[in-house]
């Protein structure tokens, strides 16, 4: 039973499945909208949400809880904390839209797009 084991595991191990998150979490936070599938962006949603609301406090605990979420990225946690906390000051959630794409390539794999909500 997946008694409180919210997660979706996406077919891989933890360690893994953390690396792909940070990754996509640092491509969405630098380029704002990113294309994948409706599996992952799902997955991706709260891990986002949840560094903007840190992000939002703007503090150097916020910038360094962050940094660690993320991986070593400067450029990141600087546009996440300048550029992006900002726009949802007044915001109390719902920061990223995800919109389905239907289904797209050989593998016929269901495709969304996922973006931060100007």
């Amino acid at each position: 039973m997946r008694h409180h084991d919210k997660n979706k595991k996406l077919g891989r191990v933890k360690r893994v499945r953390v690396a792909l998150l940070r990754s996509l979490a640092r491509s969405l936070v630098l380029q704002e909208r990113i294309t994948t599938t409706t599996a992952k962006a799902k997955a991706l949603r709260p891990f986002v949400e949840r560094l903007i609301s840190t992000s939002k406090r703007n503090t150097v605990q916020s910038r360094r809880s962050v940094l660690a979420t993320l991986g070593d990225t400067q450029d990141a946690v600087k546009k996440l904390h300048d550029t992006i906390a900002p726009r949802y000051a007044s915001r109390a959630g719902g920061y990223t839209r995800i919109t389905r794409l239907g289904r797209v390539g050989k593998r016929m794999i269901e495709s969304a797009r996922i973006e931060l909500v100007n």
